[in-house]
């Protein structure tokens, strides 16, 4: 134990962008940086020693045992001194570690410590350029959703998907799981002939009769971007460098949604640089996806939810196409850091959104974010987790996975809106583009951007630096007294019409027509919480909430029906819940119906049943709702 606790003190270093400048990449392998390294307490590596530059994955999918059998193979650059290696793992079976020339190298995988896994450390020769590691994953591994027939669109064949953020990587890959270190790889995969096989990276467009595939990713990346994705898929080109993935069912009704991609891709290389990925691809998994969508690069995960059929809700794919910039191409350093990813993101989205489809929509999508920011803030004062509340976390000791709350999202977007405002836009739009093409494949902590934009903006426009407060708001909880406002003209008449509900005005007499999906959230949004069972019902008949396509609606219908008690839509609640695994709508519901005493005991019926089907991202969460 003694030595458990020691190797977690000389663990809490971490690398920051190893290959980031032009002089780094051309050195030789036996030499590490002492200024690149980072503080990172989610992970075991010690880049300073010994950091894996280069991976070479190959390993064969069985559906069978639902495990991957793998050997990674890790080049390395060390220290003139460095004797040992650690990387992080999570229930991996390690069975042999061999050097570049095939040499077996001792190893040790210590005990498992809560989140993080277990460090496996290799002890290294002078001459040890590369480490081969043997392994099997367990059944159980926190990244891999194995899928049923049952549970795909198809019902014919198994799936399999992987989900790395935040620290998953190490449960399906031994690797050093740390934002702050970056790698290249390539991977050959063998998996059932009847399936294709898809990575974030370069990938095949159909299917061979061998079932082997070959995967190359050049650019690099961070361990949490690796991606796998198996299963009965097809793939539809909709633009030079763009096109989707679905199962056969869903491709057709996929590519229609997705239909305005490639205008997407070029309305965000006009507002801040070349896309450096060469392609951009989505895949729609089945329904336990965890995330509306994952910006895996060359190849977004996206959860099903967002096929509404009228490419209302394409604003979260306008998210993860952002992402190319804000988090793949300039990323946090560590989970402490994640509003840099994720503020930035929405921030570029909202601006994607605007190009494409006008400010009003943009302008609705904001205030929606406000919305969310307010909520949340308000939620954890009274739960407690007030510190959570600020743009720099603190999450030491705790899975990074608690840091994905809409403070990162909302309060990040909130915040460069405030700067866009006071430097204003023109000037603001020189500063970003620079940023991501100066800090292209490096990695940034919140201090380190803080001197950036000092430097770079802030200081040199007059008053910009007072009149923001930027250490504020990254800083001190809650939500800061200067934040912007924005109004939407649309969102205005539609509170005018719940009034007019709420006054007594029958729903076929309200002016509605020509509504997009954020005015009927919104208007949901702002109904009565307490609804007399008539006033439930006519609203149903008259607008279909309960049939409706649109997730994020009905999401906002089925909390009044919960509230409520409204059983006649119980029926269509519990298909939700046994259906969709997307955590944004699953954990809220659930923790709606455990606060009412009328649906606490459906909670605790539909939950067992519905378990199987999520993603352990979600049911880690749920399991502490619903008790």
């Amino acid at each position: 134990m003694k030595y458990q606790n020691l190797l977690m003190l000389f663990s809490l270093l971490a690398f920051a962008s190893c290959n980031s400048t032009e002089k780094e990449t051309t050195e030789t392998e036996s030499t590490v940086k002492k200024d690149t390294i980072v503080a990172d307490k989610h992970s075991f590596a010690k880049p300073q020693e010994a950091v894996m530059t280069h991976l070479d994955w190959d390993a064969v999918v069985d559906f069978n045992t639902k495990t991957i059998s793998g050997t990674a193979t890790l080049k390395l650059k060390k220290s003139k001194d460095a004797e040992l290696l650690f990387l992080d793992t999570k229930e991996l079976d390690i069975q042999k570690v061999t050097d570049n020339e095939g040499n077996p190298l001792e190893f040790k995988v210590h005990p498992p410590t809560k989140y993080m896994g277990s460090a496996l450390e290799i002890i290294l020769k002078p001459a040890t350029e590369s480490v081969a590691i043997q392994y099997v994953t367990s059944p159980t591994a926190g990244a891999l959703q194995w899928l049923v027939p049952s549970q795909t669109a198809g019902k014919k064949d198994p799936f399999l998907f992987t989900q790395s953020q935040a620290i998953l990587a190490r449960s399906w890959i031994p690797c050093q799981d740390s934002p702050g270190i970056r790698f290249t790889y390539n991977a050959k995969v063998k998996v059932p002939s009847n399936l294709l096989a898809l990575m974030s990276a370069g990938n095949p467009q159909a299917k061979n009769a061998s079932g082997e595939y070959n995967f190359e990713m050049k650019q690099p990346i961070p361990a949490y971007l690796l991606a796998l994705a198996v299963g009965d898929v097809e793939f539809r080109g909709i633009g030079a460098r763009s096109g989707v993935y679905a199962e056969p069912s869903m491709i057709e009704k996929s590519v229609n949604e997705f239909a305005d991609l490639e205008g997407m891709i070029s309305a965000a290389e006009e507002l801040y640089g070349e896309y450096k990925w060469e392609r951009y691809d989505l895949i729609v998994l089945p329904p336990s996806f965890p995330f509306g969508g994952m910006e895996n690069p060359r190849l977004t995960f996206a959860t099903p939810t967002i096929l509404a059929g009228d490419r209302s809700l394409v604003a979260l794919v306008a998210h993860e196409l952002a992402h190319s910039w804000s988090g793949n191409l300039v990323t946090n350093a560590t989970w402490d850091d994640f509003w840099l990813n994720e503020g930035f993101t929405v921030y570029f989205e909202n601006r994607i959104m605007e190009k494409v489809y006008g400010e009003s929509i943009a302008d609705m999508l904001a205030l929606i974010s406000y919305q969310d920011l307010q909520s949340e803030v308000a939620g954890m004062k009274v739960g407690g987790s007030y510190e959570d509340t600020k743009l720099k976390l603190d999450l030491a000791g705790r899975d990074p996975d608690e840091g994905v709350t809409s403070i990162a999202y909302d309060k990040g977007f909130y915040l460069l809106k405030l700067i866009e405002q006071t430097v204003g836009r023109e000037k603001w739009d020189i500063f970003l583009k620079n940023y991501f093409q100066t800090n292209a494949f490096k990695t940034i902590t919140t201090e380190q951007f803080l001197k950036y934009i000092d430097e770079n903006l802030l200081s040199k426009v007059e008053g910009a630096k007072e009149k923001i407060r930027i250490e504020e708001w990254i800083y001190q909880t809650g939500i800061p007294n200067n934040i912007p406002i924005i109004k939407s003209d649309r969102f205005t008449k539609v509170e005018a019409e719940v009034k007019k509900f709420a006054d007594g005005t029958k729903p076929k007499e309200l002016n509605t027509e020509n509504w997009v999906y954020q005015e009927w959230a919104h208007f949901l949004r702002n109904l009565p919480n307490e609804l007399d069972k008539k006033q439930m019902k006519s609203l149903d008949k008259e607008f279909g909430f309960s049939k409706t396509g649109n997730s994020e609606v009905k999401f906002q219908w089925l909390l009044h029906v919960i509230r409520n008690a409204h059983k006649p839509t119980y029926k269509e609640l519990e298909a939700f819940l046994m259906t969709v695994g997307r955590r944004k709508f699953i954990a809220p519901l659930y923790k709606e119906m455990m606060a009412n005493e009328a649906t606490q005991e459906m909670a605790k019926e539909i939950y067992p049943k519905a378990r199987p089907n999520y993603h352990s991202v979600t049911y880690n969460t749920v399991d502490g709702i619903v008790k």
